[in-house]
């Protein structure tokens, strides 16, 4: 099916929306054909997740100004709104999962709206018909199956199917690939290929631009609440889609500036180390060194141990039985985050949500909150030294806010980022490590990251960063430490790492043809 022959499922026209006089949405008009998977990108801010709670029917009928066209009807989603947008077939799944742990695949799928016979759950017809939507949407996922059991990748699947357990005729995907393996993502991308083959619309919302150009056949791009361009994805380029999303040019993506690393100051040799409340062993013997004023990058796949080798180094995860850790020449007993900062160590985490930053307090609170001891008194906490520490490190970072005692939650997901790199900032490391920096947020906050890191190496700050995109690693790091299932396979110069060679070793095939080089010659 051609994009001429689809017709028209749905249609926005002139939609604003406001919030306390603040225009999240300008006149937008976008229209989406039947059965395409239809890119939505911008910047955190340009309106992509208002429009879509419009659709899904978060924000009612009557809250918003335009029209929204649906099957050649104007959608009025009221009181109910959320409810009836899934009655109307169009569902939506967030990038955080709401699926129960605890229960199964199919309890998931069919909770508040069990098969109930004589007042009873149809256990039988529930776990029937759960099977049948996995086998119609080709989705590989045991229905008895309890959720907490399974893979992130699998959890997402489920959740695709929970949405399209309803009939949906239109699928809104946020963020669907920002905690999923690479093997997980060639799977996602194969069942919405199998869903627009059975004539599922999806609108696809992600910060990974290479995703787009891989499974969408129209791109939308919004910047400060308006639509920018509508083109077919063939009709663009990587440098055209980032250009059309921050509008203006973006002449070098990865700036490293002038880094001059000077002498190795942090080791790390033979490392081994069990899970905290186990035997299991996660890594298995890591060495690597890093030098001042430089960027070294960990590449592995998910599950290599990466963020369990950073989170040790940050005492804060592994039971360490072996191996050393040196700064400045002296070996280190690290065995929480204050002693890792107490000796110049700092971790900027994964999930910011979770482990960097407290949600309902202020941007102030947030900064400060580690680096309290700067400010205590007797009996007290110099409230303006902490208020003059914070604005110095907001402002450093440009962090859009018109004051710092705003919640941290009311930010965009590229300035909590940059609240949780001040908090770390703030405590003066030698060493910054830095697990996934630019995860979920936006190209122009990535850039500014980027910045950021140079501007940090090049004042002799040593930085560990782990990244999930290669070509981040690649444009970042002037060297990189690959890892295979708890080890360090080898730290290469960037002259010689490339995405091929970094993945033959993140998957143990270079090792494996070295072992079989070696036994020949035996």
């Amino acid at each position: 099916m051609t994009e001429d022959t689809r017709d028209v499922i749905l249609d926005f026209q002139n939609v604003t929306k406001q919030f306390s006089g603040v225009t999240a949405l300008k006149d937008v008009s976008l229209k989406i054909r039947r059965g395409e998977i239809h890119g939505l990108c911008g910047e955190n801010g340009a309106g992509k997740s208002t429009l879509m709670k419009i659709l899904a029917g978060v924000y009612p009928w009557g809250s918003y100004e335009g029209t929204v066209q649906y099957e050649g009807h104007e959608l009025r989603l009221g009181d109910s709104s959320i409810r009836q947008a899934i009655e109307e077939g169009i569902a939506i799944v967030y990038q955080e999962l709401t699926l129960v742990p605890g229960m199964t695949v199919g309890e998931n799928i069919f909770l508040g709206k069990e098969p109930v016979e004589n007042g009873v759950i149809n256990w039988d017809k529930l776990y029937a018909e759960t099977g049948s939507i996995l086998s119609k949407y080709h989705l590989d996922i045991p229905p008895h199956a309890v959720v907490k059991r399974l893979g992130v990748g699998k959890m997402q699947m489920t959740e695709i199917a929970k949405a399209l357990s309803e009939n949906a005729k239109i699928l809104i995907l946020d963020e669907p690939t920002s905690a999923l393996s690479e093997a997980e993502i060639d799977k996602l991308m194969e069942i919405l290929g199998t869903l627009r083959e059975l004539g599922v619309t999806c609108i696809y919302i992600t910060h990974k631009l290479d995703e787009f150009f891989r499974i969408t056949d129209t791109v939308t791009v919004l910047r400060d609440g308006k639509v920018v361009t509508t083109q077919p994805t063939k009709d663009l380029t990587h440098e055209k889609l980032v250009n059309f999303m921050v509008g203006r040019e973006m002449k070098e993506r990865f700036p490293k500036g002038h880094r001059n690393p000077g002498k190795v100051i942090f080791e790390v040799e033979d490392l081994h180390a069990n899970e905290p409340d186990a035997d299991r062993e996660v890594l298995k013997g890591v060495s690597f060194n890093l030098r001042s004023g430089e960027v070294l990058g960990i590449a592995g796949l998910m599950g290599s141990g990466r963020t369990e080798l950073v989170m040790t180094l940050f005492g804060e995860y592994g039971r360490i039985t072996s191996g050393s850790i040196r700064l400045d020449g002296h070996e280190l007993r690290v065995g929480s985050s204050r002693e890792a900062m107490q000796h110049g160590i700092s971790l900027v985490p994964e999930d910011r949500k979770l482990h960097g930053l407290v949600l309902i307090q202020t941007i102030l609170k947030n900064i400060s909150l580690a680096n309290l001891d700067q400010f205590a008194g007797w009996m007290r906490i110099d409230e303006n030294a902490e208020m003059d520490a914070s604005q110095h490190f907001a402002k450093s970072l440009s962090i859009k806010t018109p004051t710092l005692q705003a919640r941290v939650d009311s930010l965009s997901g590229g300035n909590q980022q940059k609240v949780v790199i001040s908090k770390w900032l703030m405590s003066k490391p030698k060493v910054l490590i830095m697990d996934d920096p630019t995860r979920g947020i936006d190209v122009g906050a990535k850039y500014e990251i980027y910045k950021l890191m140079n501007e940090l190496a090049e004042q002799g700050m040593a930085i560990i960063m782990i990244s999930s995109e290669l070509e981040e690693v690649l444009g970042m790091s002037d060297r990189v430490m690959v890892m295979h299932e708890g080890h360090s396979t080898t730290t290469l110069d960037i002259s010689e790492a490339s995405q091929e060679r970094i993945m033959r070793l993140a998957t143990g095939l270079e090792q494996t043809a070295v072992n079989n080089q070696v036994k020949q010659t035996q």
